[in-house]
């Protein structure tokens, strides 16, 4: 039973699930855009290639969420098992993108 100082939980949903789907298609786009236009020289080509298409993929699982999210008024949540691989996802992407900076980096220093 909710309490009645808490929100709705179709309110709790939207505080907390919305903002999240935002999260990961900015990331997710950001990710592949950077994919997209840069070469990456510590991955292969087949590995960028495979990493982008993921992208891609995850970025259409999101926006099927957030769209049935939105279609529901926000009264239908994600389980957790469809979350963690995007997050997982995502940890990897920012992990490229950290490794490719400081390669920029180091470029400019030599």
């Amino acid at each position: 039973m909710l309490s009645p100082n808490l929100p709705e939980e179709s309110e709790l949903l939207k505080t907390i699930l919305q903002p999240l789907l935002e999260d990961f298609e900015y990331w997710f786009q950001r990710s592949r855009h950077l994919l997209e236009t840069e070469e990456m020289s510590f991955l292969t080509q087949p590995q960028q290639s495979d990493l982008l298409n993921r992208i891609r993929e995850a970025q259409q699982e999101v926006g099927a969420a957030k769209t049935l999210f939105q279609v529901t008024e926000g009264k239908v949540g994600i389980e957790m098992t469809v979350l963690m691989p995007w997050h997982k996802l995502l940890t990897e992407c920012w992990q490229v993108a950290a490794r490719f900076r400081i390669e920029q980096a180091n470029q400019v220093k030599n």
